[in-house]
C-alpha cells in the first residue's frame, strides 16, 4: 500500500508524519480534562504526550489524577511492540460506564518508564476530551485512541483501509 500524501503543517500545526518511531514520549503544558457521565473523570496539568509516525498524539494521564472510583479493571491485554503489554480499565463517571475505554503499561519497556503511572483514555468513548480548553476529537477507527487538535494535520492512520500505512 502507497503512503499517503502528508499535508503540510500550517503556523503553528505540526504533522503526524513529522512524528518519530519508534514513538517519543514529550511532557504536555496543557491542562487535560476529561468528562463522562457530565462529571469530571481525569483534571491534570501533568500529562504527556506519545508521537508515533502517523498517528495523533495518545495522551497519558497521571493514574493519581483521575476521580476515585473512575477506573475498573478489565479483562485482557494488548501488546505494544514498543512500549510492552497494556492492561485495561473500564472508565466510570456519573452514571456511565465506558468499558475498556483506558488502558496503561504497568511494566513498560525501556524508553517509556514515564507512562507507568499513567492511563491513555479513548476519547471517542467519553463525553468530552479537552487539552488547554479545545475540546478534541477522536482519531477514526479507534484502534490507537489518538487525540486530535487543530494543531495537529495528517493524514491520519487508523480509519478504514489505513492499516498498511
Amino acid at each position: 500500500m502507497r503512503r499517503p500524501q502528508r499535508i503540510e503543517p500550517g503556523p503553528g500545526q505540526e504533522s503526524v508524519w513529522d512524528y518519530p518511531r519508534p514513538p517519543a514520549v514529550e511532557p504536555v503544558r496543557d491542562r487535560v480534562v476529561v468528562r463522562l457521565g457530565g462529571v469530571v473523570v481525569a483534571d491534570t496539568t501533568d500529562a504527556v504526550r506519545v508521537l508515533e509516525t502517523s498517528h495523533p498524539p495518545v495522551y497519558y494521564l497521571p493514574v493519581a489524577d483521575l476521580a476515585d472510583g473512575a477506573l475498573v479493571p478489565a479483562d485482557g491485554s494488548s501488546m505494544c511492540e514498543f512500549k510492552g503489554r497494556a492492561r485495561y480499565f473500564d472508565v466510570r463517571g456519573g452514571d456511565s460506564v465506558a468499558p475498556r475505554a483506558a488502558w496503561n503499561y504497568p511494566t513498560p519497556e525501556p524508553g517509556y518508564e514515564s507512562l507507568r503511572d499513567r492511563v491513555a483514555i479513548y476519547p471517542s468513548m467519553m463525553d468530552s476530551c479537552e487539552v488547554g480548553g479545545e475540546v478534541v476529537h477522536a482519531q477514526e477507527g479507534d484502534f490507537y485512541g489518538g487525540w486530535i487538535t487543530a494543531d495537529v494535520v495528517g493524514p491520519f492512520k487508523g480509519g478504514a483501509g489505513t492499516f498498511g500505512w
